[in-house]
């Protein structure tokens, strides 16, 4: 991913209650007419747009007033279309971008993006970081079937610094929506691991119960 080139501005699907982290997948169903000509013209230049939550109802002139300001450019990976014109697609997260302007002459939302650059320091403190985040997941799915926890801990495998891995686990087990957005806005990759271990800790805690 490192090598990709993003655009400075790409078409931007807005959702409620929905917020895609780089390097995690969403599976997404494309039948607003809006959406399929966006999906369209990505699908016939660079493959990419943004997700973005939208957290209030799409009725003023200005999207900065009812869309989130940092969302989640993806690559699609995937996209079949069906015979309706409707169409299945799996979307790469790739970076996390913020909206800094909104343009009007498109069918569907279109924004200039600029990268948003998350940070751990110090770097002499990434692997107590990286194995604090993964003794939280443990006690958290310790309930679980060995050959889920087998998966879980594949993924986690994956990562090679704490900013890949505080994504990896908000995508696939911090499931409340303002808390996914307050993650995915702060660049501080030190601020996050609290919150997700204070969430997984709460978590196992329930499951408990």
């Amino acid at each position: 991913m490192a090598s990709i080139h993003l655009p400075e501005r790409c078409g931007v699907m807005l959702l409620p209650d929905c917020t895609l982290f780089p390097h995690g997948g969403l599976p997404l169903y494309i039948f607003e007419p809006r959406y399929r000509k966006m999906l369209e013209e990505a699908l016939e230049g660079d493959c990419f747009f943004a997700v973005a939550r939208l957290i209030g109802d799409e009725d003023g002139d200005d999207p900065a007033d009812f869309v989130a300001p940092v969302g989640t450019i993806g690559l699609v990976r995937a996209s079949r279309e069906q015979e309706d014109g409707t169409s299945q697609l799996l979307i790469h997260g790739v970076m996390r971008v913020q909206f800094t302007e909104w343009h009007d002459g498109h069918d569907y939302p279109f924004a200039s993006i600029e990268p948003v650059i998350s940070v751990f320091t110090p770097k002499s403190q990434a692997d107590a970081a990286m194995k604090t985040l993964r003794g939280a997941v443990e006690d958290a799915t310790r309930h679980l079937p060995e050959d889920v926890q087998d998966g879980v801990f594949a993924l986690l495998n994956r990562a090679d610094d704490p900013g890949l891995m505080t994504d990896i686990i908000s995508q696939q087990f911090i499931h409340e929506a303002d808390m996914r957005q307050q993650l995915l806005e702060m660049d501080s990759i030190g601020d996050r691991i609290p919150l997700i271990c204070e969430y997984l800790r709460n978590a196992s805690l329930v499951s408990d119960d």
